[in-house]
């Protein structure tokens, strides 16, 4: 356990962050698994707009989100 107050208040805002962070990565990933099971439009919206929020969180780099928009949309075009 930390001692100094700014180790306790830096403890706090990793734990904050880290729920946040699951939530976020949690809509991400079922997202996507619906829109691999099922492909369709609006689920397509779906995943693209829980892509753009993790990366505006800085949890998916711009690269892997492009990447999985391309492999998305190239599922719909099946």
């Amino acid at each position: 356990m930390p001692i100094l107050k700014n180790a306790k208040k830096a403890l706090r805002v990793s734990q904050r962050k880290t729920t946040i962070n699951s939530v976020v990565k949690s809509k991400l990933k079922t997202a996507v698994d619906e829109m691999k099971k099922q492909p369709a439009a609006d689920k397509l919206s779906q995943a693209f707009s829980a892509i753009d929020r993790s990366v505006k969180k800085h949890l998916v780099q711009k690269n892997k989100a492009a990447r999985l928009k391309a492999s998305l949309s190239k599922l719909l075009k099946k």
